[in-house]
C-alpha cells in the first residue's frame, strides 16, 4: 500500500480513532528515537552513582573488565563488564535486575506499557509480538519482586489504618487437596472471615504515603501487626481505625493516640478530622483493579499490591516518562527471582 492510500484510510477514520492513532503514533515514534540504549545508561547511573558495587558480596571494590556484546532486536551492542577485586567474580549493569539475561530488550517498554494499561498476560503477548504469555508472566514477576522492595516512608500525623480481605487462592496449582478448583476466583465455602480468607493491612497518613502488605491468614493478630508496620509508626502520630480489637490493643501498647470507628456507621467523622475514609477508598480502588485479574494466587499478592501502589503513586498515565521511570526503577532493587524460584514460591503464613 501506497502512503497516499495510508492517509486516505486515515481520513476516512473517525475522530475517536484518529485520537487513539495520533497516540500509538506519538508513543512508537519517540520510543524509536529514544533508543534502549540511554535508558540502559540512566540504569547504570543510577545504580552506580555511589560507586561500582558488586551485587555478589557488596563490596564497593570494583573496576572495568572489558566489553560483551549482546544483541537488542537485530543489532548488536557492545556493554560494560565489571570485576569485583574482593570476590572476584565479574557482572554488568543488568546482573541482578529484572533485565538480566533477557534475549528481548527490545520488547521490555511495550511490556511495561501493557502493564500500565492493564492488559492481560496474553493480550500483552498478542500486542507485543514474538514472545509468548508464558514468558511474559516472569518477566511481570520479576519486575513486581523489585518494586516491592521500595521502602515505605515514616508515617506523619493523622494514619488511618484499617484491613481488608482476598479470598485464598493456589491459582495456578495442580491437583488442590481439601477443596475443588474455583474457577474465576470463586467464592469461598465458609462464611463470615476464615482461614479461607488472606487479611491485607492498609495504613495511609494523610501526605498519601502508603503501607498495603499482607499479614496472613484470617483475622489480624497484633504480633504481626508490629512486625509490619512498627517502625513506621511513632507515639507522635494519630491512630484511626475501625474498632477490631487487635488495633486498640496494640495502640495502647505503642502509646498513640487512637480514634475507633465502629462498623455500623453511625459515626464516620470525629472532631471534624478524624476518619478512615481515605483508606476505606483506597480498599474499594485496590479490590476494582485486582478484579480484573479474576483471582490472583495468594503466594503472588505482595506482588499485585506493590504493583497497584506503584501506579498509584505514580499515576495510570501511559507516557514515556512513566514507562521509563517504571522500567527504571524496577532495575535499582536486587533480585534473585529466577523462573524456577517464582514458580515453585509458596504462600508464607
Amino acid at each position: 500500500m501506497k502512503l497516499a492510500d495510508i492517509i486516505r484510510e486515515v481520513q476516512n477514520l473517525d475522530d475517536m480513532t484518529q485520537q487513539r492513532l495520533l497516540s500509538y503514533l506519538q508513543n512508537a515514534l519517540e520510543v524509536s528515537i529514544h533508543s534502549k540504549e540511554p535508558l540502559i545508561e540512566e540504569i547504570a547511573e543510577r545504580k552506580n552513582e555511589k560507586g561500582f558495587s558488586c551485587p555478589h558480596c557488596q563490596a564497593n571494590n570494583a573496576v572495568r573488565f572489558g566489553k560483551y556484546q549482546t544483541k537488542v532486536g537485530s543489532k548488536s551492542i557492545n556493554r560494560q563488564r565489571y570485576k569485583c577485586k574482593n570476590c572476584s567474580k565479574t557482572f554488568t549493569d543488568l546482573t541482578n535486575t529484572p533485565l538480566n539475561k533477557t534475549r528481548k530488550l527490545d520488547k521490555w517498554l511495550k511490556f511495561i506499557e501493557c502493564m500500565i494499561e492493564g492488559h492481560s498476560l496474553r493480550k500483552s503477548a498478542e500486542l507485543i509480538g514474538d514472545v509468548s504469555w508464558v514468558t511474559l508472566f516472569y518477566w511481570r514477576h520479576k519486575i513486581l519482586s523489585a518494586l516491592e522492595q521500595i521502602p515505605t516512608d515514616k508515617f506523619s500525623g493523622i494514619v488511618e489504618m484499617d484491613e481488608t480481605y482476598f479470598l485464598y487462592s493456589e491459582k495456578g496449582k495442580r491437583n488442590i487437596i481439601g477443596r475443588e478448583p474455583r474457577e474465576r476466583g470463586g467464592t469461598s465455602d465458609k462464611r463470615g472471615i476464615s482461614y479461607d480468607q488472606v487479611c491485607v493491612l492498609v495504613a495511609r497518613d494523610r501526605q498519601k504515603i502508603t503501607l498495603s502488605t499482607v499479614l496472613g491468614k484470617g483475622r489480624i493478630v497484633k504480633k504481626k501487626l508490629d512486625m509490619k508496620i512498627g517502625s513506621l509508626l511513632s507515639a507522635e502520630n494519630i491512630l484511626c481505625t475501625d474498632s477490631w480489637r487487635a488495633f486498640s490493643s496494640y495502640a495502647k501498647e505503642k502509646k498513640v493516640e487512637h480514634y475507633r470507628f465502629k462498623s455500623d456507621g453511625k459515626i464516620r467523622v470525629m472532631k471534624g478530622i478524624y476518619h478512615i475514609q481515605n483508606v476505606n477508598n483506597y480498599h474499594s480502588r485496590l479490590k476494582r483493579w485486582m478484579n480484573r485479574f479474576n483471582g490472583v494466587a495468594s503466594k503472588y499478592l505482595e506482588h499485585y499490591l506493590a504493583w497497584f501502589r506503584f501506579i498509584e503513586i505514580e499515576g495510570f498515565t501511559n507516557s514515556i516518562k512513566n514507562l521509563k521511570h517504571m522500567m527504571v526503577t524496577s532495575c535499582l532493587y536486587p533480585i534473585q527471582e529466577t523462573n524456577r524460584l517464582l514458580r515453585t514460591s509458596k504462600f508464607i503464613l
